[in-house]
This record gives structure tokens, C-alpha cells and sequence, in this order.
């Protein structure tokens, strides 16, 4: 991690992302702004929370390590969005290891100082019940969709909550992304992609993905979007 003293810049991620509108300047003044390179750690697992952070540009990865050495992708952030949440509230140590997935920007506010001074200011704590009460909603969307329905209909809803004029998606993200996100393998989810090509429904052209037939992708949805958060 290096810590960018770059006012101009942070004031830009500032404005770009509307932050002064969620956050007092009393709070602002306390803003620091950390890189992070490709395939860096940015927290892991049972440390204490030293930053809670927001993402500003970049994408990063979450994922619960099991005590068998396993693991399992939560989700995948794009900027704007926020980590240490629920460790900041709850005080406990860093739940889930989470990895810059590209060149990644935050800003850093010291954990100490958010909970010793405003956890009783109005403008912060509203938009810790708002980024809580989406990520749960999100979560429960997610884990339930991806638990009952096989891969082809997890697919589509991906699909379809990233379609763009009902004509084509762009990728942001690889193929082995998608398929850990969905909870699959990189062979299974690339079947799937033929499956629908050979059923007329989508055409690949590498990242692009032409929608030939909404009306039975929707379908295949079931009308329940995965969130790509």
C-alpha cells in the first residue's frame, strides 16, 4: 500500500464520487488516500480494522476464508462502494481477505477516530444503514438465486443486469471472475456461454456479448438479477 499525498487528486475522487454530501467536514479532514497494485492484499482475515475505506476507482475482491484453507467469493467492488462496515460497528476484526483485482484507489479513514467521535453524527451513520441494508439485500439476492437455480439461468440474470440498449453487454470482468462470482467452474460457465450461442440467444465476441433473442434470455433470467456488486 502506498499512501498518495496528492490533495488535487483526492479532491477530485472527492467530488467525483459526491463523498462531501455523505460525510461532514469534520470527518473529511481525516481523509487519506491509498494505492493499491494488482493482486495486493488490502485487508485479510482476523486483523484489526485499521481503515474503513471507500473504493474510488479500481475493483477489488472479497472472499470468507474456511478453516480448511478454502474460500469462498463474496463479491467482486467497483468504485464507488465501501469496505469495513460491519467491523467498524461491531468492533471486531476484519471478517473476509480482500485483494485489488486491478490498480486500485481508496480513501482511508482511521477506524479509531470514526468510532471515537461520530458514531452519533447523523450524516455518517445514515450512510452505514444505507451501505449495510444494500449489501445484505444484495447478498441474500445472490446467495439464494445462485443455491436453487442452475448455471444457465444464473447466467442470464447476469446478463441481464448488464445489457446495454437491449442489444449487446460489455465484460467488465474475465471469464474466471464470472465464474467464481456465480460459484462455478471456468470450464462449466464457458459451456454455458455455448449453450446459449447454439440456442440462438447470445453471439461472443470476446468481451462483447450480442443479445440475439431477449424475450427468451429474460426468460431464462427468471426475471431475478444477479447483482454485480
Amino acid at each position: 500500500m502506498k499512501k498518495i499525498l496528492d490533495n488535487k487528486l483526492l479532491n477530485y475522487y472527492i467530488k467525483k464520487h459526491n463523498i462531501q454530501s455523505i460525510f461532514d467536514d469534520t470527518i473529511l479532514k481525516h481523509f487519506q488516500l491509498h494505492f493499491y497494485e494488482k493482486e495486493e492484499y488490502i485487508m485479510k482475515s482476523e486483523e484489526k480494522l485499521e481503515y474503513y475505506y471507500l473504493i474510488v476507482d479500481g475493483k477489488i475482491k472479497v472472499f470468507y476464508p474456511f478453516e480448511n484453507g478454502k474460500s469462498m467469493l463474496l463479491k467482486f467492488y467497483r468504485d464507488f462502494n465501501t469496505v469495513g462496515d460491519l467491523e467498524l460497528l461491531k468492533n471486531i476484526p476484519i471478517l473476509c481477505n480482500i485483494i485489488a483485482v486491478e490498480d486500485t484507489y481508496l480513501i482511508g479513514i482511521p477506524s479509531d477516530i470514526l468510532r471515537e467521535n461520530y458514531f452519533d453524527n447523523t450524516k455518517f451513520l445514515h450512510h452505514l444503514v444505507e451501505s449495510l441494508s444494500e449489501k445484505l439485500y444484495v447478498t441474500i439476492n445472490n446467495s439464494s438465486y445462485n443455491f436453487v437455480y442452475p448455471l444457465i439461468n444464473r447466467l442470464s440474470s447476469y446478463l441481464m443486469e448488464h445489457i446495454i440498449d437491449e442489444s449487446y453487454i460489455i465484460l467488465n470482468s474475465s471469464y474466471l471472475e464470472i465464474a467464481e462470482f456465480l460459484g462455478t467452474t471456468y470450464r462449466h460457465l464457458n459451456r454455458t456461454f455455448k449453450e446459449l450461442e447454439s440456442q440462438g440467444i447470445i453471439k461472443c465476441e470476446n468481451k462483447k456479448i450480442n443479445i440475439l433473442d431477449m424475450k427468451k434470455l429474460n426468460e431464462l433470467s427468471k426475471n431475478i438479477y444477479v447483482k454485480s456488486l
